[in-house]
């Protein structure tokens, strides 16, 4: 392919991550109708390679999603996945904790929707909310109720909650599952855009809240909160992909891309059918083939 996004949009380990450095369009290098045909191709791949995790079911690949609102997440889950297999694919978004949940650890209700074998999971927001809203908020956290006050959240807290991530995500690749994480990277610009559209358009209006304009004055906060994340979560066996998504046709063809990338690196394989099976396999083909 022309294009390797998997490469360009790629956070290295052990890189300092800053999002002033980045593109949040890439309209300049890349035509929308090729973009859009390209798409199309690149389904069709993803859905044969969807159908041979499920057939191989030995592994099984998590898609972290990050962006702020309006960047585009969930218009791009819709048109990236609409041609897979919905058994071999589940989306979990993940919204505030409920009191249940606050009962465990910040990672406990990511582990139970982890994706089984075979499966990809798509996980709408994640774990990854306890070091970007919960660092803009840092309040929030005192709804665990292990701390007391949010003075007790020092530079040690952090460091010990990106531990912990990276735990987390080591110990699921050790165990068959691969990790993709994707920050959409829309610019402000085109989030306020997005936002007056929501509000114009009669047919969008149940798509906007008023918190998103709220939380839109913490976005210094939130940017300063996904370079430390990124910086410090970005590792070889769960690397971050940063894509420019102010276009959101090109967002797509980029996530699409680097997503078949990785299934490819899972080197995944139809099941072999012994001599036995074969035998039987013949053996029912003439039973069927004889039917009156």
């Amino acid at each position: 392919m022309v294009y390797n996004f998997s490469e360009e949009f790629l956070v290295k380990e052990n890189t300092e991550f800053r999002v002033g450095e980045q593109h949040t369009s890439y309209k300049d290098k890349i035509e929308k109708a090729f973009a859009q045909n390209l798409l199309v191709q690149e389904k069709e791949k993803l859905r044969k390679l969807q159908e041979k995790l499920y057939a191989d079911s030995s592994q099984s690949l998590l898609i972290v999603l990050q962006a702020m609102d309006a960047a585009g997440k969930d218009s791009l889950i819709e048109h990236v996945f609409s041609g897979v297999n919905p058994q071999g694919c589940e989306v979990t978004s993940f919204k505030t904790p409920s009191s249940k949940e606050y009962e465990h650890d910040f990672l406990w209700r990511h582990y139970l929707a982890l994706p089984e074998k075979g499966k990809i999971g798509i996980f709408n927001r994640s774990h990854y909310e306890s070091v970007l809203v919960c660092k803009v908020h840092p309040e929030y956290n005192l709804s665990e109720k292990v701390w007391k006050d949010t003075k007790q959240l020092d530079d040690e807290f952090w460091e010990n909650r990106y531990e912990s991530i990276k735990n987390f995500e080591k110990h699921l690749s050790n165990n068959g599952t691969k990790i993709i994480k994707i920050f959409l990277n829309v610019s402000r610009e085109e989030q306020k855009q997005r936002f007056l559209d929501r509000i114009n358009e009669d047919d969008k209006n149940w798509k906007f809240s008023s918190g998103d304009v709220t939380e839109r004055g913490f976005w210094n906060d939130y940017m300063k909160a996904y370079e430390a994340a990124i910086s410090k979560t970005s590792t070889e066996y769960a690397p971050w992909y940063v894509i420019p998504a102010d276009q959101k046709w090109f967002s797509r063809v980029a996530a699409i891309q680097i997503i078949i990338d990785k299934l490819e690196e899972m080197n995944l394989q139809y099941p072999e059918v012994s001599a036995k099976e074969k035998s039987a396999l013949e053996a029912s083909k003439i039973k069927l083939e004889n039917e009156k």
